[in-house]
């Protein structure tokens, strides 16, 4: 099913798609998603999807499913990308002329995703080309309160809320500010109006539960509205008018009733989700506009007090206590009145009534640890903890800690002994109080660090080990490994967190064992902490080299096949078949144990395998696939590395999997499986042929299908590259020269992915056949002076002088000049003045800055059109030279360096559009394409020396009229080079 180019698509084909999207069966589910991505870069698309949102005949669901798949459709083209505008002029008016109305029309399942489409699109927009957006919207905000019409009062809040919310993370900018301002202008003041109206309504409503629901939905949207426009900065209007929010912010805080109470444990109401996000507004004013806001600061923080000491355990106040809690961390951080907290009797208030409450594990969080134990992870070891009780509690005893540190260490000292105590009485009954001890002194001892690094700085008045020997060991010798699962996961935390702490060799390594038997536990928590404790171990790093593992490959040699067993059998306990951790586990113990584990592939390496056969039928793990493939890719460097003949052996079990990943066009695993093709393709060198399969599989590389979609720049861009190297000769008996060349030219159009293009002709620069390359070179130096003319930009220039030094290195500097004039008269003058001279010096990478160095150097001893009577160059022949002595004399860049054992996702895709795509174990280490020449400034020496024999005289007068710094530099070469000049 699909529509020929230029067709549109029809309401009722779209209808039929959408149905059929909601298919569970893959055979029709996948077509239909197909079609429809097919057809979204057509003109009308959008407007059918509206229309049919509209019609009263269409199911509900099939109406979210067009919302939706508009939202989605703003989100991917309503922001013009490289000047290229994927949506019709007609469609784009249409849209901002019927969206507000139909928005506020529409339910509110509805109503939510237009809204969010409305934020997108005013977030491109919105001023400049929909400066009647905000106007329109206060003319139906001021219809509806004439009306009452609360459902339309929201839904218009609701989509405001969404269009200012960028304001609170984007950068502050003079555009921005602008933007701001013109809000503030048109609507702070009409909007101040509203907000007050709406609170002198509650008490008429209050006790009608449908309109008190609503009213006060209202003043949710509202007071995160308020949020957003003083995030970047507090306005002149709210300053002057602080006194009406903050007594309203004050009898909000105050309000209660039964009609707001709801039936749920677990959903926040709308009255928390008021009180929660004024929690939020104040915890602002007083971080950053503490002097403005100080007045109400007493109020607010005897308010927040009272609040806290009034609500119990139940989940639906996690979010509104968190908040709360959050309000006077930054009180106390920020020492603002700080009398309030220094007396030892409000400390033990605040311990007894809101700390130890907020830290004991409750009932709902066991449930989470059996029930959802990703989730618990997540919020327990990952950082994703930010709105919970206990975070807010730990954050609390920091930030007091930071000022009354002896003191709050002596009264928390009291209830850690207190609760250690009640534990040792009955520690089957009394585990909890065990569990709180620990998130006390963690939260005591923690003052610096990160998921990632773990601590970083620590209290001293508390010794780390002696608290882990004397009260957390024993949880882990215990025999029984799953005997009180809760406790057994707070010791392995306890590792995790103070793994810089600990001494390696009396408990890192000594508990390593104890470790690893945990990974046999069946349950989740215990065995994936297991495996996070593992992985972070054995990603320390060396303090007497950074760039090193703490932990070396003797130091668990033996333990090693049992240590591994014992990750790939997390895969057979229920909820762990595609466990992250054990996966990313496994990577860091191949990375470190490398050639060693070469006796134990034929038993680990069908397990990888048979994981990435199962995964690719269902992708739903994008951390565990991502880090399935790493270890993919270490295996084959690995492997190959002592024996290439092991490539075969990869090829046979990989290429059938691989096959049926890109018939069945698995666009999740198509970026994967092109990179390690490249890897395996690599193995072949330059001379050993490369077999049938993979020259079959060159023509599907250039569809222009596959080039649509930006995960694929990057990793198609890599194999592309192995194919150049490995087999450019190939690809130029087979007639795919032109077709790459296309390729590139859709690439060099796009400022995100001109890099991409670059890599492409650099490799075929240095492989492919000069007599096959040299007719295209023109077409392609037009292209790329095209490019430089109408989109100039720093990351384009430093490619661009990477790609002419690799061609003058490889067919000399007259050919390049000859080349560069044919297109323009006096073009090269312009070239050497405006890019080599005026840019070289902004040429990052030790790589790079090297074949740029020797392409200059190369211009200069080479092109004997210097020296000519009829041609001025002669006058930037030692600009030129000194310039290319200032790129020499740069600080070194060590932006090509990688330490790839301790990389994580976050860090290794940088430069790719898509989440975990770039595979770092499968990537090219940055080719120096001219390594034959080792020392550039030795290199700049002997050339000149050379030069300076054909043309005696000259060159030394030329380098007379440098700075005497850059001669100085100059001369130096020489001397180390030993050579002079005539």
């Amino acid at each position: 099913m699909a529509a020929s180019n230029g067709q549109q698509i029809s309401i009722e084909q779209l209808t039929n798609c959408l149905i059929q999207t909601l298919s569970a069966d893959l055979n029709v589910r996948k077509p239909a998603e197909n079609f429809i991505e097919s057809c979204s870069n057509k003109p009308g698309y959008s407007q059918h999807l509206l229309q049919l949102i509209q019609r009263p005949d269409i199911d509900p669901t099939v109406k979210l499913c067009a919302a939706i798949a508009f939202k989605n459709f703003i989100k991917k083209y309503w922001t013009v990308d490289d000047d290229i505008d994927a949506i019709n002029a007609n469609d784009r008016i249409y849209c901002k002329n019927i969206i507000i109305d139909l928005m506020l029309n529409s339910d509110k399942k509805i109503q939510k995703q237009l809204s969010e489409a409305v934020s997108l699109i005013g977030k491109a927009d919105f001023p400049e080309k929909w400066p009647n957006l905000l106007e329109n919207m206060m003319v139906k905000l001021n219809e509806s309160c004439q009306q009452y019409n609360f459902n339309i009062i929201t839904g218009i809040l609701q989509t405001v809320d969404s269009l200012f919310k960028r304001y609170q993370y984007e950068a502050k900018s003079e555009k921005l500010w602008q933007e701001i301002k013109f809000v503030l202008d048109t609507f702070a003041k009409t909007f101040t109006e509203l907000f007050v109206w709406i609170v002198k309504l509650i008490p008429e409503h209050l006790n009608n539960v449908q309109n008190i629901q609503v009213i006060i939905q209202s003043l949710v949207f509202c007071s995160e509205i308020f949020y957003s426009l003083n995030s970047q900065d507090l306005a002149e209007f709210f300053e002057d008018n602080m006194n009406v929010w903050m007594t309203h912010f004050i009898q909000l805080f105050q309000l209660n009733s039964k009609t707001l109470v709801t039936d749920s444990d677990d959903e926040m109401g709308v009255l928390e989700q008021l009180k929660s996000q004024i929690c939020e507004n104040i915890t602002m004013f007083a971080e950053k506009y503490n002097e403005e806001f100080d007045p109400y600061l007493p109020g607010f923080i005897s308010q927040v007090w009272t609040l806290l000491d009034s609500l119990d355990t139940k989940a639906k106040y996690d979010i509104l206590v968190s908040n709360a809690i959050r309000f006077l961390c930054i009180v106390a951080d920020r020492g603002l009145h700080k009398e309030i907290f220094e007396k030892e009797q409000i400390l033990q208030q605040l311990c007894s009534r809101v700390i130890i409450p907020n830290m004991r594990f409750r009932e709902s969080d066991e449930e989470l640890f059996e029930d959802n134990p990703e989730e618990y992870i997540r919020r327990d070891v990952e950082g994703a903890d930010i709105q919970t009780r206990r975070r807010a509690a730990c954050d609390l005893v920091k930030a007091l800690s930071k000022h009354f540190e002896k003191i709050m260490t002596e009264v928390f000292s009291k209830y850690i002994e207190t609760m250690l105590m009640n534990y040792s009485q009955n520690p089957q009954q009394n585990w909890k109080s065990k569990n709180a001890a620990i998130y006390l002194i963690t939260s005591l001892v923690v003052k610096g660090g990160s998921v990632r690094l773990g601590t970083t700085s620590t209290s001293d008045l508390i010794n780390i080990s002696s608290f882990f020997n004397n009260v957390i060991r024993t949880d882990l010798e215990r025999p029984d490994i799953n005997e009180m699962p809760v406790l057994k996961a707070d010791a392995l935390k306890y590792i995790i967190i103070f793994r810089n702490q600990l001494p390696v060799h009396e408990i890192l390594l000594a508990m390593m064992p104890h470790i690893i038997r945990h990974l046999s536990s069946p349950i989740v928590v215990i065995h994936s902490y297991s495996a996070i404790c593992i992985e972070k171990i054995a990603t320390l790093r060396d303090p007497n080299n950074l760039s090193s593992p703490l932990i070396k490959p003797e130091n668990i040699s033996q333990l090693s096949l049992q240590l591994l067993e014992g990750l790939f059998g997390v895969w057979q306990f229920p909820g762990s078949q595609e466990n992250e951790y054990s996966i990313k586990a496994i990577l860091r113990i191949f990375s470190l144990l490398r050639e060693q584990l070469l006796p134990y592939f034929n038993v680990l390496l069908p397990k990888l395998t048979e994981k990435v056969a199962q995964v690719a039928k269902n992708p739903s793990k994008p951390n565990f696939n991502h880090y399935l493939f790493e270890t993919l890719s270490i295996s084959i460097r690995i492997a190959c590395s002592k024996s290439a003949a092991s490539v075969h052996s990869f090829e046979n079990v990989l290429f059938p999997i691989f096959q049926t990943i890109l018939v069945q066009d698995i666009q999740e695993f198509t970026p994967y499986v092109f990179q390690i093709l490249a890897l395996l393709l690599e193995n072949y060198g330059t001379t050993e042929p490369v077999p049938e399969p993979y020259m079959e599989l060159f023509p599907f590389l250039l569809v222009p299908l596959l080039w649509e979609r930006p995960a694929n720049y990057g990793p198609l861009t890599r194999l592309i590259q192995s194919f150049v190297k490995c087999c450019s000769n190939e690809i130029i008996k087979i007639g795919k020269l032109e077709p790459l060349l296309g390729v590139f030219q859709k690439l060099i159009s796009s400022k995100s992915n001109d890099h991409f293009a670059f890599k492409i002709v650099d490799n075929l620069i240095i492989f492919a056949d000069s007599a096959a390359i040299m007719p295209l070179m023109k077409q392609v130096f037009f292209i790329l002076f095209q490019r430089l003319t109408h989109a100039k930009t720093t990351k384009y220039v430093r490619s661009l002088l990477k790609f002419f030094s690799l061609f003058v290195h490889k067919f000399g500097a007259k050919i390049f000049y000859e080349l560069v004039e044919s297109l323009q008269s006096k073009l090269f003058r312009m070239v050497l003045e405006k890019l080599f001279i005026a840019d070289a010096q902004k040429v990052t990478g030790v790589i790079d800055r090297k074949t740029v160095c020797i392409g200059m150097t190369d211009i200069l001893t080479d092109l004997d059109r210097f020296f000519s009577t009829t041609d001025d160059l002669i006058t930037l022949w030692a600009p030129l030279l000194q310039c290319l002595i200032a790129v020499f004399e740069l600080p070194q860049d060590k932006t090509d360096q990688v330490e790839d054992h301790f990389v994580e996702i976050e860090e290794m895709n940088v430069g790719y559009q898509a989440s975990y795509s770039r595979l770092v174990f499968a990537t090219n280490q940055e080719l120096d394409l001219i390594a034959d020449i080792g020392q550039p400034k030795l290199y700049l020496a002997q050339k000149l020396h050379q030069l300076s024999t054909r043309y005696p005289g000259k060159i030394s007068t030329l380098i007379s009229s440098m700075s005497p710094d850059a001669a100085k530099f100059l001369q130096n070469y020489f001397i180390l080079a030993n050579v002079s000049i005539s």
